[in-house]
Parts: structure tokens; sequence; C-alpha cells
């Protein structure tokens, strides 16, 4: 049986991030994506022109329409938009037995916001608790717990701020600080140091709902949560170096690359 994995996300119109970013990584790691959208965006490569969230009923209708028939192995959580759907949807992770990957969305690669600041608390109280693993970038660390992050060395310090809100859990991705693209991973006994050689590509659009979708998937395949984010870290490293133009601004990641690899 092909594992079924749920993303819970809004749609990105360019194609690069959101649930298309969700659907294409989940394809090329062997998974059935299925998707409960939670926005539309009016996005390109040049950043968001507009973003409209659906309805509270209509997350949960479509959520409950394909746990309830189809069953997930794995779930995965991107742009929520406000505080009432941030609720709904850590309300219905709670109740599914399966791991959950929550990636904290505050802003667009572009510098968009993409939450609400009434639902920054919500995040902290209510999703965070349920999460597998949280997959925040440097940014985001900071809105969620007020940690800057300026060197490798603080990186532990932003874990253990995000690991008390109670994920088991914890990514910190330090993909904008220089050198090597340096990410954490610790669930407050363990720590995992994931490395990877920068490429410069400015072309690196939807690379936190790739990551985090890779690691869902790896997860729904009976991975642990070590092996889930070291695999995952592998395939966005090779998307990112793949990462194409598109548009007049910044590119997309290439969800594809392994499909092109000595083609």
């Amino acid at each position: 049986m092909i594992p079924n994995v749920l993303t819970v996300a809004g749609s990105d119109s360019g194609g690069g991030a959101g649930i298309q970013a969700d659907l294409k990584t989940m394809l090329a790691l062997g998974v059935h994506g299925m998707s409960v959208l939670t926005a539309v965006t009016a996005q390109n490569s040049l950043g968001v022109q507009g973003a409209w969230e659906l309805p509270v009923q209509a997350v949960r209708a479509q959520y409950r329409s394909v746990v309830d028939d189809i069953g997930v192995q794995a779930v995965k959580t991107g742009m929520l938009a406000t505080a009432e759907l941030v609720e709904t949807v850590a309300e219905l992770i709670a109740g599914t037995d399966a791991p959950a990957v929550v990636d904290p969305v505050g802003v667009s690669k572009h510098g968009d916001s993409l939450l609400a600041a009434s639902a920054l608390d919500c995040v902290r109280t209510k999703l965070l608790p349920v999460a597998t693993v949280a997959t925040p970038n440097l940014d985001e660390v900071a809105q969620l717990t007020g940690v800057r992050v300026e060197s490798e060395k603080d990186l532990r310090r932003a874990a253990a701020a995000v690991l008390g809100y109670g994920p088991r859990w914890a990514l910190i991705k330090g993909g904008h600080l220089p050198g090597d693209a340096v990410d954490l991973l610790t669930d407050g006994s363990e720590e995992h140091w994931l490395r990877a050689p920068r490429h410069d590509n400015r072309h690196t659009h939807g690379t936190g709902c790739t990551l985090a979708s890779a690691i869902a998937a790896q997860l729904a395949k009976g991975q642990s949560v070590p092996e889930a984010v070291a695999a995952a870290k592998e395939y966005v490293t090779g998307a990112v170096a793949a990462g194409f133009a598109l548009g007049g601004g910044i590119g997309p990641v290439d969800h594809g690359w392994r499909f092109r690899v000595g083609s």
C-alpha cells in the first residue's frame, strides 16, 4: 500500500510553494498526497498580491472527508492564516492518530504576511503542542519566541524556546545564516545537526513547504523522526540546487529534480 499524507495549507497560484509544492513533493517521494485547502493566494515570483482564507466549516469538512474515509499516515500543516483556523486544525490533528509536521508559516519568501498577528498565540498554545515535529525558520522562531538567532550557537537556545511550547521535536532551520545550510533537530535530549553545502541559487521559493512535506512523507513510510528529517534535507538540498527561474522574481525549487538526474 502507498502511504497517504495530508497537507493542510494554502494555495500558491504560482505553483512554487503551498499546497502545490506539498503535492509535488509527496509524488516525488512515493506517497499519495491529499489536501485540505485553508486559503487561496494570488501569488507569483514577485510576491503575494492577495490572500483569502476559507471558512472554518469548509476546512473541517475537507479534513473529515479525507481522514474518515481514506485515512492518513502523516499530516503536514502550512499556511493557516487566522486564529480560528489554527485552533480548528489543531483540534483536528489532536484527534488523528498520525504524526504531524507543523510548518508555522508566518511570512512568504517575499516578506508578505501569511498569518494574522492575532493567531500567533494560538499557534503557540494550540498548534505546537500537537506537533510531532515543528519546523520554524529563523524569522518564525523570532516571531513565536522572541529569540533572535544570529549565529550557529544560538540554534540551541532557539530550539529550547520552541520545545517549550510542546512539540515532540523541533527542527530549527538555519538557512538564513551565512555559511553552510545548518539545521538543528532536537527533542531536548538528543541532538542532530544537519549540514549541507549552500548553493548559489536565488530560486528557492517553496523551500520550507517542501521540507515539511518531505518529512511528513518519510514519516508516513515508517521512518523515525531523525531518519525522516535527514532524508528530507537531502531531497530539499537537491531541489534547491536545481531551482529555476520563473517569471521576473524568485523562482521555485525543483520538486522533480530526481526524475531528471541522468536523463
